[in-house]
């Protein structure tokens, strides 16, 4: 078994992953986090979350992520995790400043897309998400709360083609 280094602080590091979960068909996983947005309306997304050390790897980040966050194993057969060497960089909303560094209010986000088999079983972390949902991917990007979501979503029929 490997060993994971220790978190090297505990601060959160401000690099991500963000993993669009999707089926050939079009169809787009989206959870619904525990807490509100901001303005108290359902916070609905795809798979985020940062690194767990520095140096740890984008696409090991984006395979612990979706496994803690969705139980689904993106290294399962049929599915095909796939970095879309798209990077986000964003102001972290404020109400979440208090998990960095002091002074640190950017993070950059890694996209990456994972298609998944129809059928495939998705169980939630209740500690982060109360709902899933599975939508066209327009109708994804719609309800997605966080612009880089929504972003990410339209860029996904030049990968249901390839």
């Amino acid at each position: 078994m490997a060993t994971v280094p220790a978190p090297d602080s505990a601060f959160k590091i401000p690099e991500s992953v963000l993993v669009i979960i999707y089926r050939a068909d079009g169809q787009v996983l989206l959870l619904r986090r525990t807490q509100a947005a901001p303005e108290g309306q359902p916070f609905w997304q795809g798979v985020t979350g940062s690194k767990d050390f520095e140096g740890e790897d984008w696409q090991a980040t984006a395979v612990r992520e979706v496994a803690e966050e969705t139980g689904i194993d993106a290294r399962a057969p049929g599915c095909v995790l796939q970095d879309w060497a798209l990077q986000n960089t964003y102001t972290i909303y404020p109400h979440w400043l208090h998990r960095y560094a002091p002074g640190v209010w950017l993070n950059t986000e890694r996209v990456f897309g994972l298609r998944v088999p129809m059928g495939t079983r998705v169980v939630l972390n209740p500690r982060e998400h109360t709902a899933f949902a599975w939508h066209d991917w327009r109708e994804a990007a719609d309800r997605c709360y966080s612009p880089s979501n929504a972003e990410a979503i339209l860029h996904l029929p030049a990968y249901l083609t390839a």
